[in-house]
């Protein structure tokens, strides 16, 4: 079965295409046949690659996020997915506020599969600065993730 997933942040340049990258990757050496993309809630970087502080943090742990660009979530998202992971919670609510009448998505907040977590918001490192930070709990929602698809 594949499972369709799209990961959700603020703009799309940071967290979310990390953990599209991060889950492609680990995915692919489980070979898990996923269909993985990511979108923003907001549109201030439609069009543009991740930023490029953390595109150099993800690439120094071997995930390329350079072909990515940043879209805006849309009505479609809701009944093309299967699941949709948010960054954090206010994500989550502005999702739940988008969220059309025939929506057939699941939402959850992406964290609720790392092991440990607690359903923690992932920190923005766009603010934060924090870029390995981030991509630390990305990688351990990932594996939390791959993992339950795989029971």
């Amino acid at each position: 079965m594949t499972h369709r997933i799209l990961f959700v942040c603020l703009g799309n340049i940071c967290r979310s295409p990390s953990a599209e990258a991060v889950a492609r990757a680990l995915a692919a050496e489980r070979g898990l046949d996923l269909q993985l993309d990511s979108a923003g809630t907001g549109d201030w970087h439609a069009g543009e690659p991740p930023y490029g502080p953390m595109q150099r943090a993800a690439r120094a742990r071997g995930y390329d996020l350079s072909a990515l660009r940043a879209r805006q979530v849309t009505a479609e998202d809701f009944r093309r997915f299967d699941l949709i992971l948010a960054m954090d919670r206010a994500n989550l609510a502005d999702l739940r506020a988008l969220r059309p009448g025939d929506a057939t998505a699941a939402l959850r907040l992406f964290t609720e599969t790392a092991p440990g977590a607690g359903g923690a918001d992932v920190p923005d490192p766009y603010f934060t600065r924090d870029f390995d930070g981030a991509l630390d709990l990305i990688e351990t929602a990932a594996r939390g993730l791959l993992d339950q698809l795989s029971a």
